[in-house]
């Protein structure tokens, strides 16, 4: 039985080309237009995995995010980097001087401000998904509109490009995680990365105590995000991702971070893809 595998967004989105990247194959995927549905279809079985955006380097962290895996106890088995490449899109034979409006995921936007600092007679709209505002745009035949999408999305949807690569740095890239409801079995491949989540008591010193921790055993730290415990105002929960050379070396620090922390929960061991 072929996998399924939960994207945010449709066909063309930036989640389809990496489901396509990642798994080295046309892959059969099941759309969802919000990281909650993406997330309901795994716990529900409708999909094998998940293929969801964590971070891009110009935009930051998408917060609710790291919530959804760490509520609903999904564990990381992957991820995946790509450029992103976003494209001003219409339908065929119109001029930007006469769009309108533009659509997209607000993320999208966000990543291409400067080119509408030159565009201010554009109306900015944020929408669930690039790639469905490019199908809907295309199906009703919409003028004086336009949407921010890939190019696969272009394509696929008949719109032509009226700008390409939009977005403001040309080194724009996103970080995906492939989440799944069971941890990543030993399949041959290296694992040489852990996401984690703690909790420390609000005492000082304690989060440079645990960072010591990483060092003393070559735990190399590549991320750190703290998030609000909404049940406990001015306490925070730390999500973290470590590269490491040994995994016995992990093992052991993480045996002893069970014992500093609150609570230590390890999203995911995985292959490191940079």
């Amino acid at each position: 039985m072929d996998k399924i595998i939960a994207i945010q967004g449709v066909q063309g989105s930036f989640h389809h080309l990496v489901a396509q990247e990642y798994y080295h194959q046309e892959v059969e995927v099941l759309e969802c237009m919000s990281f909650a549905e993406l997330t309901k279809s795994l716990i529900k079985g409708e999909a094998n995995e998940g293929v969801m955006a964590i971070e891009n380097s110009i935009a930051g962290s998408i917060l609710p995010n790291y919530a959804l895996i760490d509520e609903n106890n999904l564990k990381v088995v992957g991820e995946h980097y790509i450029p992103i490449d976003m494209n001003f899109m219409a339908m065929p034979g119109q001029k930007i001087e006469n769009i309108k409006k533009v659509y997209s995921h607000p993320m999208a936007l966000l990543q291409c401000k400067e080119f509408f600092k030159k565009h201010p007679h554009i109306k900015l709209i944020e929408d669930s998904d690039t790639a469905e505002v490019a199908r809907r745009i295309s199906e009703k035949g919409n003028t004086k509109v336009a949407a921010v999408a890939s190019k696969a999305a272009a394509q696929l949807f008949g719109l032509e490009i009226l700008a390409e690569s939009i977005h403001t740095k040309k080194s724009n890239a996103t970080r995906f995680l492939i989440i799944s409801t069971k941890k990543k079995e030993p399949n041959g491949d290296k694992i040489d990365k852990a996401s984690l989540k703690f909790e420390l008591e609000s005492k000082r010193g304690s989060l440079v105590s645990v960072l010591n921790i990483l060092r003393d055993f070559n735990l190399d730290m590549t991320k750190i995000q703290s998030m609000p415990i909404i049940e406990f105002p001015w306490k925070y929960s730390f999500f973290i991702d470590v590269i490491f050379e040994d995994y016995a070396e992990f093992q052991k620090a993480m045996d002893i971070l069970e014992v500093m922390t609150e609570r230590l929960t390890i999203l995911g061991t995985y292959k490191n893809s940079l």
